[in-house]
Parts: structure tokens; C-alpha cells; sequence
């Protein structure tokens, strides 16, 4: 069990990440690929499940160096990890000019981890990266890059429409019920009990976030809680997102759609809603509510997330592009 303690200042300075963080999302992928499993979130959303089926997914035979850094179970170094990046390229040059000795901290190299762990079999090149050998930070990224491109970027869009619905279900709950809501529904194994956020692990460690705040960062490819502890900066979660149900997901064609009332509600969803907020912005039953969002949804027009108890719809670039038409 890890357990997050916050202080008063630290509620005042949870965050999220603005965009998701391209380079973590390809090392977690990688780790996906080579996990016998999902862990800490039970089965993995079916579009997930697709991707780890898939060919592209088998490009991770490919991935060179960047794979010897991500094998071993629950363990990616923090300098993969770049939260404040706005794309890969951002990301890879933020390694490029971390500084060899932090480097080497992240990686366990020579004998003592780094804050989150470290590598117990590093191999010749990760200690050629620890001292840093300009060779191995461009063997890096080029390997990263091949990787994103071959494996995670053709899902990429994907990605990015699941994070803005998530940006949405977080900002939901801490409208319906303040932070406690927030972190709540973070996990559905996930505890809060103030003021300590507990997430499962095989392994025990209490992390006081200092008053510096926690930054939430979601991700597609995880399947659990991913902490990374910076004792400059806010402490990082990464957790996995809510992704929506899009039309991939829900085989059922276009349906009977529209009509006066579904072309209002798919036009009211242009703002994420809850069902019952939907029901009375529409000025329907709950019940018409609930059937006009699953014929949208079965369309591709709209995405749905739970959510502990709550459920959010929000719109697709399909139902804007509809609208837009109409």
C-alpha cells in the first residue's frame, strides 16, 4: 500500500495535467505489452485490449534500448516520466538536458535507487546513460520515437479525445462534490481517508507530499497508480483515465437517430453532463434522458464514463462534425 499524506496546502494544490504526457504513455505501453496482465484496475477497457492485440502493439519488439528500461515489473524511471511536456519531442529534449548524476539517481546506478526505485539488472547501455554518453540519450530517443510512431501513434488521437473526457468527469466530481469527490473516484481500489490517499501495492510506503501538491497526470496505458516523488516539485500521480465508449467500442450502426428532441440533447452535450444534469437541461424524464444518451452514444455521437456512482457524457469530433452540418 502507498499512502499520500496531504496537508492543507496540498488540497490547495492538486492539479492536472493539461495534456497526456506522450513519452510515459509510450513506456507504459511497452510495459503493457510485456505485463502477463492488467494490475490494480481489474480487465482492461475493450479499446485497450485491441491495441495489446493488435500488430502495432507487436512493434514493441522494436522499441531497442527504450525496452530495457521499462521490462522489469512496476518500475519506469522518473525521466520518462515528463509531465510538463506538450509532446514527445518537448519530452525527449527535457531528457536530453537532465543532468547525467540525475541520470544515474533515477536509474539506481551506481548502488543506491533514486527516490522511486531503480533497475536491479541495469545492463551496459543504462550505465552508459547514467554517465551520460551523448550515444545512449540519442539511442534513446530515436528508439522512443520509432516506438510512438509504430505502436502508440496511430491510437494517439484516440488518446488525446479519452484525456479531454477525463479533464471533464474530474471536473465534474470536484463541482459535485469538492476535492474529497475528486479523490474518491480516482480508482475504483483507490481509498481516501483523509487525509491520506492509499493506493495499492505490493510494496509500503508513506509519501507526505510536503505542502508542495500533487499533479495528476492520466494515462491510457496504465493499470494502476504510477507515484513519482519530487522533492523540488509537486508529487506526480499517474492514474488511469476514464475513456469514453466511442463508436469503435459499440459496434451497433447508426441507428434511428435524431429527430427534434436527440438533435437538442446531443446539442446540449456540447457542455459534459451528467444524466440527471442532462435531464433537466433538456426539460425530459430521467428515463428519456438515459435512452436518448445510449442511442447517441450507440451512434459514435457521444462518449460515456462512470465513474464510481456517477455517470458523464460529453460529445464526440463525430456529434460536432453532425452538428456542425446540420
Amino acid at each position: 500500500m502507498i499512502r499520500l499524506h496531504f496537508t492543507a496546502a496540498d488540497l490547495r494544490q492538486i492539479t492536472l495535467a493539461p495534456v497526456p504526457d506522450a513519452l510515459s504513455e509510450t513506456a507504459l505501453s511497452l510495459r503493457l505489452r510485456h505485463a502477463p496482465g492488467p494490475r490494480g484496475t481489474g480487465r482492461l477497457h475493450p479499446a485497450v485490449e485491441r491495441w495489446r492485440r493488435s500488430p502495432r502493439a507487436g512493434a514493441t519488439a522494436r522499441a531497442g534500448v527504450l525496452a530495457g528500461l521499462v521490462a522489469e515489473r512496476g518500475f519506469v524511471p522518473d525521466f520518462l516520466l515528463q509531465p510538463g511536456a506538450t509532446d514527445l519531442d518537448d519530452a525527449l529534449d527535457l531528457v536530453a538536458a537532465t543532468p547525467a548524476a540525475r541520470l544515474a539517481t533515477d536509474l539506481g546506478i551506481p548502488d543506491a535507487s533514486g527516490w522511486n526505485g531503480g533497475l536491479v539488472r541495469p545492463g551496459g547501455w543504462a550505465h552508459e546513460l547514467a554517465q551520460g554518453s551523448t550515444a545512449a540519450r540519442r539511442a534513446l530517443a530515436e528508439d522512443a520515437r520509432r516506438h510512438f510512431d509504430e505502436s502508440v501513434g496511430p491510437v494517439w488521437p484516440r488518446i488525446r479525445r479519452d484525456a479531454a473526457t477525463d479533464r471533464a468527469v474530474r471536473a465534474e466530481m470536484l463541482l459535485r462534490g469538492g476535492v474529497d469527490a475528486l479523490l474518491t473516484t480516482l480508482g475504483t481500489t483507490w481509498r481516501w481517508q483523509p487525509p491520506a490517499l492509499h493506493l495499492p501495492s505490493p510494496s509500503t510506503y508513506d509519501i507526505p507530499l510536503c505542502g508542495r501538491g500533487l499533479l495528476l497526470v492520466p494515462s491510457w496505458f496504465a493499470t494502476g497508480p504510477l507515484v513519482m516523488y519530487r522533492p523540488e516539485a509537486a508529487t506526480v500521480l499517474v492514474y488511469p483515465m476514464c475513456r469514453g465508449e466511442g463508436p469503435d467500442d459499440r459496434p451497433e450502426a447508426l441507428g434511428a437517430l435524431l429527430g427534434r428532441t436527440r438533435a437538442k440533447v446531443l446539442a446540449l452535450l456540447r457542455t459534459p453532463a451528467t444524466t440527471t444534469t442532462l435531464a433537466d437541461r433538456a426539460g425530459v424524464s430521467l428515463a428519456a434522458a438515459s435512452q436518448h444518451a445510449a442511442v447517441l452514444r450507440g451512434a459514435g455521437l457521444i462518449d460515456t464514463v462512470r465513474t464510481g456512482t456517477a455517470v458523464l457524457h460529453s460529445i464526440t469530433p463525430l456529434g460536432h462534425s453532425l452538428l456542425a452540418g446540420a
